[in-house]
């Protein structure tokens, strides 16, 4: 058997799934399987395109149900941060030292939160994984597949 993964959420991620797999179940799902009567009722289901276009999103959606089925057996709540070093739930100030003094900030949260638009970036990105257990001050090299380069810790919240 192979070791499971955990699963990095907040608790307002943790919500959010809860919410979507009950929507999934409550409400996508039994409007798919009436969907599939009504296209069923219409007869000859070889060329009935409302009939595969139903089983197609049944698939979608028994799919995504078992996918976060699977996530919240192995889920592990990020809790208190530690502002003393970084870790998964961190909000970290950055400052590229190759860059002009380039300064941004990210929150480290697991790869299911993950939004870099929002500044939200996976525990398992470059980034993340040069800072991870890193303190303020800290200069730090992140491997990435366009090259190497330095970033400095400039504040943890």
């Amino acid at each position: 058997m192979s070791e499971k993964k955990p699963i990095y959420l907040t608790q307002k991620g943790l919500d959010e799934l809860k919410e979507e797999l009950e929507d999934l179940i409550n409400v996508k799902r039994p409007a798919n399987i009436l969907a599939i009567k009504e296209a069923r009722a219409l007869g000859d289901l070889s060329e009935n395109a409302d009939y595969d276009s139903a089983r197609d999103e049944q698939a979608q959606i028994e799919g995504r149900i078992q996918k976060i089925e699977k996530m919240l057996e192995n889920v592990v709540i990020i809790e208190s941060v530690d502002k003393d070093k970084v870790g998964i739930g961190s909000t970290v100030q950055i400052k590229y030292m190759d860059e002009d003094d380039e300064v941004d900030e990210y929150t480290i949260v697991g790869s299911q939160e993950a939004d870099p638009f929002a500044s939200k970036i996976s525990n398992e990105s470059p980034i993340a994984k040069a800072l991870l257990n890193r303190k303020v001050g800290d200069i730090v090299t992140v491997e990435s597949p366009n090259g190497s380069y330095n970033i400095k810790i400039t504040e943890i919240k």
